[in-house]
């Protein structure tokens, strides 16, 4: 039930950032609309016990590409001034309000002996350690295998075919083409 209740919320968020991304006037917000569904998504994926793919997803997206984003923002810079008035007064109450449910939500969660966090091991009622079966798709070994076994000559044809198109992208940055004087198209 509890996973059920954080995929309703996490949902929200990731339609929430979506929609402020595709219907931000600016370009900041519509990068952090990004953010906060690169976020979601990435706390879905621990949800359904995909680590690995939650953690790629925060470090690759929201850490590496949002600050290459985010820099591109900032060095072409937005045109209009933004105003320095609070326009939201109620904002920040609302805020604290949302945030006090959440702690109130988790720690009634894990004071009423229900919340467990998942382990690589779990111990019985007998004090045995007993393993927990790992989702079998979320894995490095599980992503590693399939990867090898069953995609390699795509991922190998990716990987060249994006050396390919950075190669090409540094030489058209680099091209000048050249200038013909008018003097040697007389003689010629």
């Amino acid at each position: 039930m509890v996973e059920l209740i954080l995929f309703v919320i996490l949902s929200a968020v990731v339609i929430g950032g979506a929609l402020s991304m595709v219907l931000g006037r600016n370009p900041v917000y519509a990068a952090m609309g990004m953010l906060a569904t690169l976020f979601g998504l990435a706390v879905i994926y621990v949800i359904q016990l995909a680590h690995f793919v939650a953690v790629v997803q925060v470090i690759v997206y929201a850490g590496a590409v949002m600050t290459l984003f985010l820099f591109v923002i900032m060095f072409i810079g937005v045109d209009k001034a933004q105003s320095m008035e609070e326009g939201l007064a109620w904002q920040r109450p609302a805020v604290l309000v949302v945030v006090a449910a959440i702690v109130a939500a988790v720690g009634g969660l894990v004071l009423s002996g229900r919340w467990e966090w998942i382990t690589g091991d779990r111990i019985t009622s007998g004090g045995q350690l007993a393993q927990i079966p790992e989702a079998p798709n979320g894995t490095i070994e599980a992503i590693g295998e399939s990867l090898i076994n069953r995609w390699l000559l795509p991922f190998e044809a990716t990987a060249a075919l994006l050396i390919i198109a950075s190669v090409a992208a540094i030489v058209l940055a680099f091209y000048r083409p050249r200038r013909v004087s008018p003097a040697t198209e007389d003689s010629e």
